[in-house]
């Protein structure tokens, strides 16, 4: 059953990287990397307990930390006028001027 849960882990984990190289919108790429940090916990959770490791635990809150940190610094950063920008429009601002 752990093995099954595993795989499980293991697919959500692809399908969020799929969707973060696919997403349309820099948001849904933000999303799937969030997606992707929480599987990430899971598993380190999910493998502390099958091999008997507490101490997984602990890297586990510290990652899921980090990773909440991170996404939050990342969507304030997005706000900015710089980020939003694709380097097509620095083009053809660059032309116009």
């Amino acid at each position: 059953m752990l093995i099954a849960a595993t795989f499980a882990i293991f697919i959500a984990m692809i399908l969020a990287i799929v969707r973060g190289i696919v997403g349309p919108t820099l948001y849904d790429r933000i999303l799937a990397v969030n997606m992707f940090g929480t599987k990430t916990v899971l598993l380190i959770s999910l493998l502390g307990f099958v091999m008997g490791r507490p101490e997984f635990l602990d890297i586990a809150i510290v990652y899921a930390l980090i990773n909440f940190i991170s996404v939050i610094g990342v969507l304030r950063y997005s706000d900015t006028n710089k980020f939003k920008h694709s380097s097509a429009d620095k083009e053809s601002l660059d032309k116009e001027s």
